[in-house]
């Protein structure tokens, strides 16, 4: 059997960056599994472009050897703004290279805890033993269907993460249900690749982010009001690009700037591109019935909807009872709050040695966390809490 100090479980951004830092403790055995960049990759639509601005997009190492302006000039080619997703994938396997060289492409199967330590199934049947485990395995299992679609057949609804390949919709009638990036983004893809779409939004206007292009133009004092890590709108963004910050705010305080932060809206450069796009706001959804190859929607004011599909651009609801590894006696034992568990100093949950990284960890450490930009902080502060707490084997 395998003795290590720490599984990182997942290798995306944040699986990559804390791997990368925790790389740098002397002495400590770390391994990183998972098929690097696998959601980005394979689970987001080809043609998009990240939200998140230029500097935002960087994943962190621990001497900041590997940004996104350096990935740039290594390959010789001139990545735009906003970054293309498929730029961002290529940049994201070259970071693995250079900052970690090989990992463990491996899936994990599950994760036993013992008095000391945990044991790491293997997809392929082998045993790891650790004293710590790192879960990083992203969002793709939190992806939420509202209940008038919970019983919906996948060839007539499906998810906006289900989907890579957005051509298959080409002449076929769509509607995209949601009012954030991914609905919004979706909506423009399909429309250019030829299919008939309406966006059915439950709120009664759709937000833009566009303020803050136009503080910018300010200059530097636009620092005021926007961090660099391009979370939250002006004022706040500040405030939640530092968790410990957010931390000493009070519980209620905390959740609206989260709730505030992470609300659905889409990027101002798409406007442009939804301009012959029915956009339909104010409006819910009661009902959705099959009738042969098609789905039919009843609205709220009474109006229906026949399509050939529905994309449903709704979002995540994080839930770690969602990660098919974490048995139920592991779940039944973590301190949460809903679907999140609650994290204390490193990240650590009630569980002595296991540790959540990116979304999961969003209820403890703030907003910053459902973004790549908010591997800087949590790389850091993982790699100082395992750097005291952990005795190298």
């Amino acid at each position: 059997m395998v003795n290590l100090d720490v599984v990182i479980i997942g290798a995306g951004p944040y699986g990559l960056g804390a791997g990368a830092h925790l790389r740098q403790i002397k002495g400590l055995e770390v391994r990183v599994f998972g098929e690097p960049m696998w959601f980005w990759k394979n689970q987001m639509p080809a043609g998009m472009l990240l939200r998140s601005s230029w500097e935002a997009s960087s994943l962190w190492d621990p001497r900041r050897e590997f940004t996104l302006d350096v990935y740039q000039k290594a390959s010789g080619k001139r990545i735009p703004a906003p970054v293309p997703l498929d730029d961002f994938v290529n940049y994201g396997l070259w970071f693995q290279k250079q900052a970690l060289g090989d990992i463990d492409r491996r899936a994990i199967a599950g994760v036993e805890r013992d008095a000391s330590s945990f044991r790491v199934t293997i997809a392929d049947g082998e045993v790891v033993r650790t004293k710590r485990v790192v879960v990083a395995a992203g969002i793709f299992p939190f992806a939420w269907r509202p209940a008038e679609f919970e019983r919906s057949a996948a060839p007539l609804v499906s998810h906006a993460s289900e989907h890579r390949d957005l051509s298959r919709f080409k002449n076929k009638r769509v509607i995209v249900v949601g009012g954030g990036q991914s609905a919004l983004e979706s909506a423009a893809l399909l429309h250019e690749g030829g299919a008939k779409v309406e966006v059915i939004v439950r709120a009664p206007e759709l937000k833009w982010l566009g303020w803050k292009k136009r503080i910018q133009s300010l200059g530097s004092i636009s620092k005021l009001f926007y961090s660099w890590t391009d979370v939250g709108p002006a004022g706040i963004s500040q405030i939640v690009s530092i968790p410990a910050l957010m931390q000493q705010l009070p519980r209620r305080t905390q959740d609206r700037l989260r709730i505030r932060s992470v609300r659905p809206a889409g990027s101002f450069w798409l406007l442009a591109r939804l301009k012959n796009v029915p956009l339909t706001t104010g409006r819910r959804i009661l009902s959705a019935s099959e009738e042969e190859d098609c789905i039919r929607l009843k609205l709220d004011d009474g109006s229906e909807r026949v399509a050939d599909h529905v994309l449903l651009g709704t979002g995540y609801r994080v839930d770690i009872s969602r990660y098919s590894f974490l048995p139920a006696e592991i779940i039944a034992s973590l301190q949460r709050n809903g679907g999140y568990p609650q994290l204390g100093p490193g990240f650590e949950s009630s569980i002595q040695g296991l540790h959540f990284l990116g979304a999961p960890a969003a209820w403890s450490y703030g907003p910053l966390m459902n973004f790549v930009s908010g591997t800087r902080y949590a790389g850091n502060k993982l790699a100082s809490y395992l750097a005291k707490n952990t005795s190298p084997s």
